[in-house]
């Protein structure tokens, strides 16, 4: 045996006593190392909440907040407050309970709060870069800028990979009509489960309206990562350009590219793609083989499009390709012998309205009926006015469809139903489709700031039309569905509409007009926009406003400024999609 150690310790227990030392040391170490992670890392939680914070009040999400230092120290500390009592007590462990649940009801509190905090912030962060985004993009030439060439948007989709072709479309062109037949369509489609991508222009209230999913505009998340998916392509296409003294992509043309990109991504089964302007050279027109549809043409964008009905159905019959089925509105002669000439040139097959506008109740005959039918015509057969909307019974070559409502007013939206439902009989080989779901599809669609009624007494009405072609299919179904005796109309334009055209079509209707200035660097000046009305409806039945706010309290005053009842009284919202977003967004309607 060793020498015993003076302290009583067994010498040959020394290498282990001197081991298990060093692993307390060790262990010591270990968890002075673990509590330094530990508080680091809630010091960086604390400052990460910090941040958040800091990004809403400077965002100014948090109104009323004070002082940013204020905020902070309100939410630092551990607002725990001491206890006292005596542990021996037979309540005290009810006590202990109660706390045990407070602090766990605090915690869940705090998590909530913290989560909170972090959503807004990251929607914030959301919000900027999609302002970033939309700014660059609106950066470039505007859409009414016409630049008569498919390279940069052809060069553009063949580096992505040439998504475009990757789904069937159906592409709308026309004067009037557009927007509202591409929602009818897309609703028809999407009841019969199709995935579904539509791309219209102009919006309303929000870029993202113009790339819609399933029938709802793309996500911010979605439009940035759509932008930043095809940036670097732009950027290519931008310098291919100017390398050959071309201009950048512009506005309408980047916006085509990335839609056409999402509808690939998503993927959708069908495309809906209204044109920008025209259709020969509008960038929307590299779609293969799809189904074209032409609304009712009539004079506008005539500085770039053609200053005769048919040089400008010339353009837009531009989109009629080989082997195609074209949908048709019932056109003026001009333009009815430029589409027959493009439907002969590209061997399509025409499927085109020969109803015409009939007067409201009426009804074709048995025989005329048969006759469209017979031909490949498409009719409104019947309409009837109903509450909120109109009964329709419509004809195509591969079925008659009764007792359809429609939600939305007017003759001419009857005749928008008519090429819709002829468009996606096309997209399933020109079968009919079941009654359900035709008659489902139609009582879903709707077509915000057209013939709109946004408040009842007096009657507001707001709508997008801004050319006299449209404002005469507009005139007609305001007599038809609300017969107002006292109507006043607010007013702005676009400097190159035809003001004088507009206001003669509506003069007739209206007791009086006010004036408005609408925010956009293309609108008419309101000292030029007075002095036309003026001239057409006589100074003293001309009143103008500074704001839309007041223009619409005055045109209300007027309107009921006579002994009729209210219902007889009405504001009607008129000029510009600029205008009537501005509207949709006072009554509270920005959707």
């Amino acid at each position: 045996m060793s020498e015993a150690d003076p302290r009583g310790i067994d010498p040959e227990l020394y290498e282990y006593l001197e081991a298990a030392q060093e692993l307390d040391e060790i262990s010591v170490a270990e968890a002075a190392r673990r509590e330094q992670s530990a508080q680091a890392a809630q010091a960086a939680a604390e400052e990460e909440d910090r941040q958040a914070i800091r990004a809403l009040v400077e965002g100014s999400l948090l109104a009323g907040s004070g002082d940013l230092d204020e905020v902070l120290l309100g939410l630092e500390g551990d607002v725990d407050a001491d206890w006292e009592g005596d542990r021996d007590d037979p309540g005290q462990s009810h006590q202990d309970e109660g706390n045990s649940h407070q602090d766990e009801g605090d915690s869940h509190q705090e998590a909530n709060h913290r989560q909170a905090l972090a959503r807004a912030a990251y929607e914030q962060g959301v919000r900027e870069r999609l302002a970033q985004v939309e700014a660059e993009i609106l950066s470039r030439a505007p859409e009414h800028k016409v630049q008569p060439s498919l390279e940069r948007v052809e060069l553009a989709l063949d580096y992505l990979g040439n998504p475009q072709k990757t789904f069937k479309a159906v592409h709308i062109t026309g004067t009037n009509g557009k927007t509202s037949t591409s929602r009818m369509v897309e609703r028809l489609a999407a009841s019969t489960g199709m995935r579904t991508g539509r791309f219209t222009s102009p919006h309303l209230h929000t870029i993202r309206e113009r790339i819609a999913l399933d029938g709802e505009p793309i996500s911010a998340e979605g439009f940035i990562a759509a932008w930043e998916d095809v940036a670097p392509v732009i950027e290519m296409v931008d310098a291919h350009s100017a390398k050959n003294g071309g201009p950048r992509m512009s506005f309408f043309e980047v916006l085509t590219v990335m839609a056409y990109a999402v509808f690939a991504d998503y993927p959708v089964d069908v495309a809906i793609v209204e044109v920008g302007m025209g259709g020969r050279w509008d960038a929307t027109n590299v779609l293969d083989q799809a189904t074209a549809v032409i609304t009712p043409i009539g004079r506008d964008h005539e500085r770039w499009l053609g200053s005769t009905i048919g040089e400008i159905a010339y353009e837009k019959s531009g989109i009629i390709k080989p082997g195609a089925t074209v949908i048709a509105a019932a056109q003026p002669e001009e333009a009815q012998a430029q589409i027959l000439q493009a439907v002969a040139d590209n061997r399509a097959l025409l499927r085109q309205d020969v109803s015409g506008y009939v007067s409201f109740d009426a009804r074709m005959d048995l025989e005329a009926e048969s006759l469209a039918r017979e031909n490949g015509g498409l009719a409104v057969a019947s309409r009837q006015f109903a509450v909120g909307g109109q009964m329709l019974t419509l004809v195509t070559a591969a079925a008659v469809y009764e007792d359809v409502f429609l939600p939305l007013h007017g003759q001419y939206q009857a005749h928008n139903a008519l090429l819709a439902l002829a468009a996606a009989e096309s997209l399933f080989g020109g079968r009919a489709l079941p009654a359900q779901i035709v008659e489902n599809a139609f009582a879903q669609v709707t077509s915000p700031g057209r013939l709109e009624v946004v408040r009842t007494s007096p009657t507001v009405l707001v709508d997008a039309a801004h050319n006299p072609h449209g404002v005469t299919a507009l005139r007609t179904a305001l007599e038809e569905s609300f017969p107002l005796k006292h109507l006043v109309l607010v007013y702005a334009a676009m400097a190159d509409k035809d003001v004088e055209g507009v206001l003669s079509e509506l003069e007739p209707i209206c007791e009086a007009v006010v004036c408005v200035p609408m925010d956009s660097p293309r609108a008419m000046e309101l000292d030029d926009l007075v002095e036309i009305a003026d001239d057409v409806f006589g100074s003293d039945r001309v009143r103008s406003a500074t704001n839309l706010v007041d223009a619409v309290d005055l045109a209300a005053q007027l309107a009921e400024s006579s002994d009729d009842p209210l219902p007889s009284s009405g504001v009607l919202i008129l000029g510009s999609v600029v205008l009537a977003a501005q509207a949709r967004e006072l009554f509270g309607l920005k959707s």
